[in-house]
């Protein structure tokens, strides 16, 4: 089981200096000491402060017909909601991360590089950057997933993460598995063979009817394959 959280990681692409760990050194994406995030409301007298919160899953307007906000107003909300970092996962594109870089740096909320895919005869992921070595990677992905297909539309499988003769499969990525209603227990198995000691299971609740009764089975199913959740939200 992996023994650390997905938000704890540094990634450093050419170019640019992205740093995606809540947990380490306070300084900004540029190096300099973050602006000042506002936290909704106060806490009764001396209760501990919450733990930190960064968004694992965002989509913005570079996600063509799914996401509508642009990097900025997508940090501007964070860092009013006192979030900690920002993953901007677009659906298999990095065109949005030099905006989200940019909106980082005038924000002080760090910015986690990553993308979600989904793949033909699989699951639907969210790939995380740890570092130089995954951001290769996942260009890599992008670009192969890209190529094969027309323009506007990707082609990504199983085949492609599985890295024969790797030392490390798919080094310098995490990933979160986005599970459908319907629960496949074979997904988890195969995270742990491409991504072993990276791979969570998101869970993402919106206050809907049934949010009990699937937390009580990503609880199951994480419990029986060892495999941890993170919180995410979807947006």
């Amino acid at each position: 089981m992996p023994d650390r959280d997905p938000r704890e990681s540094v990634h450093k692409p050419p170019a640019l200096r992205i740093v995606a760990s809540p947990a380490r050194d306070p300084a900004g994406t540029d190096g300099s000491a973050p602006q000042p995030r506002r936290t909704p409301g106060r806490r009764p007298g001396n209760a501990p402060a919450p733990p930190a919160y960064a968004e694992l899953h965002c989509l913005s307007n570079f996600s063509f017909l799914r996401g509508a906000s642009s990097a900025r107003e997508l940090f501007e909300r964070a860092q009013a909601l006192g979030h900690a970092a920002l993953a901007i996962t677009d659906e298999c594109t990095l065109a949005g991360i030099v905006r989200a870089h940019e909106a980082a740096r005038d924000t002080g909320v760090r910015l986690i590089v990553g993308s979600e895919m989904q793949l033909a005869d699989g699951p639907k992921i969210v790939l995380l950057v740890e570092n130089i070595r995954g951001y290769v990677r996942l260009c890599e992905l992008i670009t192969r997933a890209r190529r094969r297909s027309v323009k506007g539309r990707y082609r990504i499988t199983l085949e492609d993460f599985r890295q024969a003769g790797a030392d490390v499969p798919n080094e310098g990525l995490l990933a979160l598995w986005l599970p459908p209603h319907d629960l496949d227990p074979r997904w988890a198995e195969w995270l742990h063979g491409c991504f072993p000691g990276r791979a969570w299971l998101a869970l993402e609740l919106h206050r809907a009817a049934g949010d009990d009764a699937r937390l009580a089975a990503v609880e199951t199913l994480a419990g029986e394959h060892a495999l941890p959740i993170v919180a995410a939200g979807d947006v």
